[in-house]
């Protein structure tokens, strides 16, 4: 047989799959007479287009062993897929074919996590984890065109529960799979009516050809509807392959004591169904009790998709912390976009209270004054450039009192009365307000880093007058009439809302938030951040403002965020799968993982410090911070008084800056970590965490002696300080990686990879930068022995290196401290840290353990060397 001929019978076999599963194809094959020989090559060749597709590098899944992959890719003669890839190629905002290529890898993988419609019947439960505004529904989308394609035939949409978010889903859904291909879809529901049908269901389902399409809100009413219809049609929907895609699966699904319910009751209207909830705040999902079978816990799959290119995300504009293992210097430091609202602006346009917003009138503050500016500024720069969408948006996020947000209309107009006026009068003092504003922001944030070319103000200031004329205030809530409209022309507008600007919606264009809403939960708070997403054409241009504390929130966040698909790929190689692995989701002293009642089944996840470096990195150095950095140097020289009386001093070869005492006793170390303050945001760094920890070692015999290290400067014109018995040591130097105005330093990093070995016997050859290298070799020398290393470091501390400020603490010496944790024996207690993960003990008997990753050589910033 020709490979021209074996190509045939490949595609008669995929043609015969569409109508059967691969085990009925092989038997129609064999009354077809084709040979077994040839029957074994085409299942050969089937099995190597499974395996290509399972094994794809991105997006990362974790999935059921033993799940199989049936879907091989889009075929010639699809017909949903393919348009919608013409259209996204071809449209009013065409997608690069990069971007399609990707979205094409990632939803075909996602199809081959489904289950085979031609299966007898299946329930699968999945959910696929995104970042806010980055594309997902352009995925479920692109899934719900292959799905089709292969024979899924209802296709039922759950899009969060505001009015908005399910409009915009269903026109979406509308343009890019019903109007594409005419006569072969079903629409039950509409732009303009969320489910309402009466009378049987049966028509829609009768016929094999068409495909049917609802998007409804998780309302409870719609949801009894919709349940009691079905059930008119259930002969029907036996052999009705269903997919149910859950977008915001994490909002209403989860633990709610209405909507649950209604949800579980609608899942089991089908023999044959798969659920994949979508969502970027996973929290609630991934905390679910995975053994409660009528819930949502994605036990058959998770997905993690990769975050596309020219996606700004919390990292980019809030940075995040290094996690353990990583390149210091790859780790995003975050963009200078965001801008402080001071606190005492912020009783000026929130209510303190509840009981305050009664007679509460929002004030136009400076900082409010200077973000509307800078929007229209930003979006007269934008007309200028002539590039990406036409709408421009400012939003404006302060409370949940709806009055108040019609109460914004009044200093938000009369700003731009104010500016329209000064334009036509030609006001110096006007002019010279915005231009140096523009000078600013154009200083601050390099047009050039994102590919743009910067807007000079003579250009801005052509389109000006027209951007504030055209630009209106839109209060979009629940109660108000007024919503914003992308499809009617250009807008540009300043949304001030609460919750219906929060979850789902995309504010088209948005370039300017000003943002003094807390909220207490995570994944609240990260949906709020509408300013996550793509900005093509302006990427250099979106400014936030928000309280100094929000910043942190967020900064915490995108460390969260980080950290849960660190755990996924980890997983990965673990060959885990949903019901055996557990995602860490580290907490915050001020915040909420997720609403409470998702958390009924979440349990601390037992951590430990074994094998991590915790060390210094933040030093307050405002007016009154010398007292907190004597307290920490008294503390220090406290514990080295007692190294010096209890433990045994050893010389280092090589080196007169450096002094270690071995076997120094945990009590004194134990007063040590009472003593010494870490900063609140080194978070991992908690004193009562530290001393559980060292204290629970002891019990088991581990950590009762201590190694101690005082780490100086080799340098000959370092500074000096003294050691409790007279002992000159040179001053590290540690500039900060944020400007010196900031009154907490940052020195982003304490210690260098030898550091940690100033106990060990380092053989020649050694990469010391390998974690795994110096762990091994800790456990042969000194497994039950624990390091602290201090370091006194210059006040001043400046640097000659770009992007590095000096230290500038008012102090004689700052102290550092960075303490080295043995990996503990297997016999050692774990102590809890502040995780939480979802309780897999009813499920499963297999527990996972901390990972033991390489940490990369550092660039230290440090002239000590």
């Amino acid at each position: 047989m020709t490979d021209e001929d074996l190509d045939d019978q490949y595609e008669a076999f995929q043609s015969i799959l569409d109508r059967n599963t691969p085990e009925k194809a092989v038997q129609m094959l064999r009354l077809l007479r084709v040979p077994d020989d040839i029957i074994g090559v085409i299942l050969e060749r089937h099995e190597r287009e499974v395996i290509k597709i399972r094994e794809m590098r991105e997006p990362k899944v974790v999935y059921t062993a033993g799940r199989l992959t049936w879907y091989t890719g889009p075929r010639t003669g699809d017909r949903y897929w393919p348009a919608l890839k013409r259209n996204l190629a071809g449209g009013v905002r065409p997608w690069s074919q990069g971007a399609i290529d990707s979205l094409e890898d990632e939803s075909t993988k996602v199809v081959g996590l489904l289950d085979n419609p031609r299966a007898d019947d299946f329930r699968s439960m999945g959910l696929v984890l995104g970042y806010v505004q980055s594309g997902k529904t352009a995925n479920f989308t692109a899934v719900m065109a292959k799905a089709a394609d292969r024979g899924y035939r209802l296709f039922i949409v759950l899009s969060g529960i505001h009015n908005g978010l399910r409009r915009q889903t269903q026109a979406r859904l509308a343009r890019e799979l019903v109007q594409l291909n005419p006569g072969q879809w079903h629409e039950v529901t509409t732009v303009d009516s969320d489910f309402d049908r009466k009378g049987n269901a049966a028509s829609y389902f009768a016929s094999q050809n068409q495909q049917s399409l609802l998007v409804v809100k998780k309302n409870a009413k719609v949801l009894e509807k919709l349940n009691r219809w079905l059930a008119s049609a259930k002969e029907y929907l036996r052999d009705c392959p269903t997919l149910v895609i859950d977008d915001e699966a994490d909002q209403a699904t989860v633990g709610g004591k209405v909507i649950n319910p209604l949800l579980g009751k609608l899942l089991k209207s089908f023999t044959k169904v798969d659920y994949v909830g979508y969502t970027a705040t996973p929290f609630a999902n991934l905390l679910i009790d995975p053994a409660e079978e009528e819930d949502f816990y994605p036990r058959d799959f998770v997905v993690s998709l990769e975050a596309p290119k020219g996606y700004q995300g919390p990292e980019l504009l809030f940075g995040r912390d290094p996690l353990d293992g990583e390149d210091l210097n790859d780790v995003p430091a975050g963009e200078d976009m965001i801008r402080e609202i001071p606190d005492e602006d912020v009783e000026l346009v929130r209510p303190i209270n509840r009981a305050a917003a009664a007679g509460f009138m929002p004030e136009m503050t400076d900082s409010l004054r200077r973000a509307v500016l800078y929007f229209w500024l930003a979006t007269a720069a934008r007309r200028e450039r002539g590039t990406g969408v036409p709408h421009s948006t400012m939003l404006v996020h302060t409370t949940l009192q709806t009055g108040i947000h019609e109460d914004f209309r009044f200093p938000l107009d009369d700003l731009r009365q104010e500016v329209i006026a000064g334009l036509q009068d030609d006001d110096f003092e006007l002019y010279d307000e915005i231009e140096k504003q523009w000078a600013d922001e154009t200083n601050r944030v390099d047009a050039a880093d994102f590919g743009e070319a910067p807007v000079p103000f003579d250009a801005v200031l052509r389109h000006l007058p027209d951007v504030v004329s055209e630009s209106r205030v839109v209060v979009d809530n629940y109660r108000s009439r007024d919503r914003l409209d992308y499809e009617s022309g250009s807008v540009v507008a300043i949304a001030v809302g609460g919750n219906t600007l929060s979850r789902g919606l995309t504010l088209e264009g948005l370039v300017t938030s000003y943002f003094v809403r807390a909220s207490s939960a995570y994944d609240t708070l990260l949906q709020m951040g509408r300013w996550f997403g793509h900005r093509s054409g302006y990427a250099d241009l979106p400014r936030i403002w928000m309280t100094d504390e929000l910043a942190g929130w967020f900064r915490h966040l995108a460390v969260v965020e980080a950290e849960i698909r660190k755990d996924i790929d980890r997983y990965l190689t673990e060959d885990k799968n949903p019901l055996t692995f557990a995602v860490r989701i580290r907490t915050h002293p001020k915040m909420l993982v997720t609403a409470p009642a998702r958390m009924k089944a979440a349990v601390t996840a037992h951590a430990a410090y074994g094998g991590d470096l915790v060390e210094s990195r933040y030093f307050p150095t405002d007016g009154g911070a010398e007292e907190w950095l004597q307290r920490n140097s008294d503390a220090a020289v406290r514990l080295i008084q007692a190294a010096q009386q209890h433990g045994r001093a050893e010389p280092l070869p090589g080196s007169d800056q450096r002094w270690l005492w071995r076997d120094v006793s945990y009590r004194d170390v134990v007063n040590f970590v009472d003593e010494y303050q870490f900063h609140e945001r080194t978070e991992e760094a908690r004193s009562h965490l530290l001393r559980r920890y060292i204290e629970k070692r002891v019990d088991n015999n581990a950590l009762v002696a201590w190694d101690v290290a005082v780490i100086g400067n080799s340098r000959q014109d370092a500074t000096t300080w003294k050691l409790p018995d007279g002992t000159s040591v040179g001053l590290n130097r540690r500039s900060r990686i944020n400007g010196s105005e900031d009154p907490l330093a940052d020195i982003k990093t304490l210690s260098g990879p030898r550091d940690a070995t100033v106990n060990l016997r380092v053989p020649d050859g050694t990469d010391v930068a390998k974690r795994s290298e110096v762990d091994k070799l800790r456990a042969k020398q000194r497994p039950d022995h624990g390091l602290l290393l201090l370091y006194p470091i210059d006040p001043v501390s400046t640097s000659t290196r770009k992007n590095r400020s000096p230290l500038n603490a008012p102090c004689e010496v700052v102290m550092g401290a960075a303490f080295v944790f043995p990996k503990p024996t297997k016999a050692d207690s774990q102590v809890e840290q502040d995780y939480i993960s979802a309780d897999l003990s009813r499920v499963s008997s297999t527990y996972w353990e901390e990972e033991n990753p390489e940490v990369l050589q550092q660039d230290l910033e440090d002239e000590s060397v």
